[in-house]
Parts: C-alpha cells; structure tokens; sequence
C-alpha cells in the first residue's frame, strides 16, 4: 500500500493534505479503504459546518460495514466532493488524488497526527 509523505495521518485512518492558507482537504487512507472493501454510500457534512478534533463528520458505508468518519482536528467544513458523494466507488479509483471527502479550514490541528512513516509503524505494530 502506497502512503504520500506530502500528507499527515490520524490513528482513525483519515489523511490530511495542507493546501494554502489554512485550507486542506480529508480523505481516508489506503489502509482504511483496504479493511472496508467496495464503498456503496458517502454521508458528508454541510459546507459551514464546524467540528472539534477527533468528532466524527460523517460516514462511509461499504459492503461490509458502515464507519464513522473523523475529524483531524479542529475544522470548519470548506467544500465537499460533490463527486464522491455521487459516486463513492471513485474512492477506490485514487484514494489520495481524486478520492478526497472534505476540504476545510483549519482552526487547530490534532496533536495526534503522523508522518507517512509513523503511520505505517502504527498500522503495522498495532493492526490498525
């Protein structure tokens, strides 16, 4: 499984990629999509919306489970990947590319998020 270094990572699965100013968008992990199998439905919070870090944003449903979606820290809701919500199978396409969720303004960054290569000593040591 591939893991960019240009993005940071949350023990909950998610990646974060800083654009400019304050603004990035979220998406969830290879490892992530890996233990979900086909995703069949996306729920995606309001452009707007503010969450704390770690509280969950939304959804991702595949055919094995529905999980929750958490937040990397403390954020305000920017956009939203009008084409994942359409189509979630696109997710699987390119998880780190085209397969972003959200994309939000920063107010406070989780303490807890990791490099590519700490994330990937996390998964390994502690099965994810």
């Amino acid at each position: 499984m591939s893991y960019p270094n240009n993005l940071s990572y949350t023990k909950d699965h998610e990646w974060l990629s800083m654009a400019s100013k304050g603004a990035a968008k979220v998406g969830i992990t290879a490892f992530a999509l890996e233990q979900l199998g086909d995703i069949v439905h996306v729920d995606l919070p309001e452009v707007g919306s503010t969450y704390s870090a770690n509280e969950a944003f939304g959804t991702i449903e595949s055919t094995k489970t529905v999980s929750d979606l958490y937040m990397p820290g403390e954020c305000r809701v920017l956009g939203v990947n009008k084409k994942i919500t359409e189509n979630p199978e696109l997710i699987q396409k390119d998880v780190y590319k085209d397969g972003w969720l959200i994309e939000v303004e920063i107010i406070k960054a989780s303490q807890g998020l990791m490099d590519a290569s700490s994330y990937q000593s996390y998964i390994a040591d502690d099965g994810g």
